[in-house]
């Protein structure tokens, strides 16, 4: 859990940098290509292209491309139909998602998991609902598309590397997760990107190398090399927990406002959900070895 943590918090700090300094200011299309250009430039030393299953560096491919381009195009356009209170909080049902598609991926059904994160996605509510208004019924399904695809390819990277064991580190063929995300992220950028808004200050450029080193790169290497060491559960989980997170870091730095009392609330639920699910999985592990009377 160890690298799911830190992953937390440095997608925190960067969830501050982008309101900060790129959201409405820089290409959102231009943004995610310099942040996987990055990223595919840093693993591209290391990256083999023999020697591994076809079908998991072809699965890698499909991961990036889910989780960096159908998710990132579905995301940022949503900003176009919603508010930014009501994007936070239709993001939170991600950990459902993550627990239904790992129990379909390996035919079976973990309802421990699935309750622990629909409690965490109650702490993530606690923490982010605002009154709804206007037309978001639009915003809603673009919003649980890119829930969906997110969860999808973090999933589909456990699985394909307890299917395909290989003696190769995760580095010698991470860099192809990299290479599927920027099938989607060039042809995005040349349809829909806008040459105009782009970075225009050192800072800027420096925070997207930032976010392209550390949030994309290593971000996305530590946080699927941590999902193969912890349960599904466990994984949903961690998804809500950059909620309170990012919260923390913008009142912390930024010395933005917050509710701090739902802010704990919520944290406290989240933080709950994961004794609630490993207490489940201790049950299912009793259960199993109990011998049949």
């Amino acid at each position: 859990m160890q690298q799911l943590l830190i992953v937390t918090a440095l997608w925190a700090f960067s969830f501050s940098l982008i309101g900060q300094y790129l959201a409405g200011q820089v290409d959102s299309d231009f943004a995610v290509l310099v942040r996987v250009g990055i990223a595919a430039l840093i693993f591209a030393p290391f990256t083999l292209w023999r020697g591994l299953p076809r079908a998991l560096l072809g699965g890698f491919w499909l991961a990036g491309a889910l989780q960096f381009g159908v998710t990132y195009l579905c995301l940022y356009r949503s900003f176009e139909v919603l508010t930014v209170p009501e994007v936070l909080l239709f993001t939170v049902l991600t950990p459902i998602y993550v627990t239904v598609i790992d129990d379909a991926l390996a035919r079976r059904f973990n309802p421990w998991a699935l309750v622990a994160a629909a409690v965490a996605v109650g702490g993530g509510v606690i923490i982010r609902f605002q009154p709804l208004t206007g037309d978001y019924l639009w915003g809603f399904v673009l919003l649980q598309v890119a829930n969906f695809t997110f969860a999808a390819g973090q999933v589909l990277c456990r699985h394909l590397l307890a299917r395909y064991p290989t003696p190769q580190p995760l580095y010698r063929f991470f860099g192809h997760f990299f290479l599927g995300a920027l099938l989607l992220a060039v042809p995005a950028w040349l349809l829909w990107g806008d040459a105009g808004k782009l970075p225009h200050t050192a800072l800027q450029w420096g925070v997207l190398g930032w976010m392209g080193v550390f949030a994309t790169a290593l971000g996305m290497y530590w946080w699927v090399l941590g999902s193969t060491r912890v349960d599904a559960g466990t994984l949903a989980i961690m998804n809500e927990l950059h909620v309170p997170a990012g919260l923390l870091v913008n009142v912390l730095i930024w010395n933005r406002d917050a509710d701090l009392p739902r802010l704990a609330a919520g944290g406290t639920v989240i933080l709950a959900s994961l004794w609630l699910n490993r207490w489940g999985q201790r049950t299912r592990l009793m259960t199993a070895d109990r011998p049949d009377t």
